[in-house]
């Protein structure tokens, strides 16, 4: 925290810009000496400053100079920003002088890190910029942002601060009996606080799930055995002629995918090789890919032929799936039917082609009504969007619900507030108010260099 670090913000390659970023105690100091134009000390805060970078006597670039000065910065230290232009070489050059300066190349998000280690963001938040920086679509913004802006975190705040209440009402009782006027907390008054507080938590790891399909979207792959049509539904989904489509059994050898939104939420979709035995090596592994696919997928799309009979393969991928979520498909519903599915126990069955405009509406209603689409709040989403945050609410709420069995038991109050003040602890971890080191340095490894 101590060590002024430099890192580069913006995208490597070909632009019209690139932005180098320098935070620290000495931040002004290192630019200053090898920026030549005004002297960057003298300059007031939040103002562009133009001028070049120099080696020695030699012109590196032209540069847009910007002194942001602490506290009021997203670091909370001093931060300089220099505007170059875009390009490996000028970038690079300028990004060394600045550390023969004294500056530190920063770690992956250490800029972020440092963001939350002086107070300006709380760790939920800190995640938020790097979902914002990541989003796929315009709802995993939304969410990201609202993140970001504490939506969120103002509500784990309150939820510890009515644990707190709990807690130093426990405290009074022990240390100040005698008191008349003090609330005496007995095991009814503790069970009804301790619910008010279990609701809203229940409600937040509910509701955890439609965040990550905001976040990360459905992962979705479409399986069948050859020439069921999993190609053209891919095509169809995507409005993308991306998948080869022939008469050939064994055509789709390798993954093929695409994106299509459906409600704002990201369907990513795998079409895979025809599950069949075969003695070709290549289509032997994609084959053996589909069946990995199948175990890390969100969603299973199994194409069945409805101008076939059922054939053995159909049978075994029904029998290989019927774990996971899933929609069966009857496809080339426009042909004659000639399928026949008695005694077998099929759920969410469409019928559907991929020839007719809207063949697939059948199958994206489908999908809807499956993941509760039309339940998820697109427009202004607030919801946790991690494991990380989701499995500290859920043990959390573990907790208080261990206060509350030991109520039942009649346990000591004093001993039932160790469980309370687990939940309190645990709470405080997803917004960063009670951290351990270790957990934090890993977080931020995952971010971008530069932010």
């Amino acid at each position: 925290m101590k060590d002024t670090i430099v890192g580069i913000s913006t995208a490597l390659g070909k632009g019209a810009i690139s932005i180098i970023r320098v935070s620290g105690v000495d931040a002004i100091n290192i630019v200053n000496r090898v920026f030549k134009g005004k002297n960057l000390y003298q300059q007031t805060s939040n103002a562009i400053n133009y001028g070049h970078i120099f080696k020695g006597k030699e012109i590196i670039d032209e540069v847009l100079v910007s002194i942001m000065r602490k506290p009021k910065t997203f670091t909370r230290e001093d931060i300089v920003e220099i505007n170059s232009h875009g390009g490996l070489i000028v970038t690079n050059k300028i990004l060394e002088l600045l550390i023969r300066e004294g500056a530190r190349l920063a770690e992956p998000g250490e800029f972020t890190k440092r963001a939350f280690l002086n107070g300006r963001i709380d760790l939920l938040e800190a995640e938020a910029v790097m979902d914002l920086i990541n989003a796929k679509s315009e709802s995993a913004r939304k969410l990201a942002m609202n993140q970001v802006t504490g939506k969120i975190s103002n509500q784990i705040i309150i939820l510890r601060a009515k644990i707190m209440e709990v807690m130093a009402n426990i405290e009074v009782n022990i240390d100040y009996p005698e008191y008349d006027d003090v609330e005496e907390v007995t095991y009814q008054l503790l069970t009804t606080k301790i619910k008010e507080i279990i609701e809203p938590l229940e409600k937040l790891q509910r509701e955890a799930h439609k965040g990550r399909i905001i976040k990360e979207g459905i992962k979705t792959i479409i399986v069948g055995r050859p020439n069921v049509g999993k190609s053209s539904i891919l095509n169809k989904l995507i409005d993308e002629d991306k998948a080869i489509v022939t008469d050939i059994a064994g055509t789709t050898r390798d993954i093929v995918e695409g994106d299509v939104m459906i409600d704002g939420i990201l369907l990513n979709i795998f079409d895979t090789a025809g599950i069949r035995r075969t003695k070709n090596i290549i289509e032997q592994k994609g084959v053996a890919k589909t069946m990995s696919l199948i175990e890390e997928s969100d969603l299973i799309i199994l194409v069945l032929n409805n101008n076939e009979a059922l054939k053995t393969e159909d049978i075994t991928i029904i029998k290989k799936t019927n774990k996971k979520p899933r929609i069966i498909v009857i496809n080339k519903a426009d042909l004659p039917t000639k399928i026949k599915l008695e005694g077998i126990v099929l759920d969410n069955v469409v019928r559907c082609n991929a020839i007719e405009e809207d063949g697939l509406i059948p199958l994206k209603n489908q999908i809807k009504a499956l993941f509760e689409l039309e339940t998820i709040e697109t427009a202004n989403p607030a919801y946790l969007s991690n494991i990380r945050q989701q499995t500290l609410i859920s043990q959390a709420q573990e907790a208080l619900q261990d206060a509350l069995t030991s109520i039942k038991k009649g346990i000591p109050i004093d001993l039932i507030q160790i469980d309370i003040k687990r939940a309190w602890n645990l709470l405080g971890e997803i917004i960063g108010a009670t951290y351990q080191d270790d957990i934090i340095d890993q977080l931020f490894s995952h971010f971008c260099l530069g932010k």
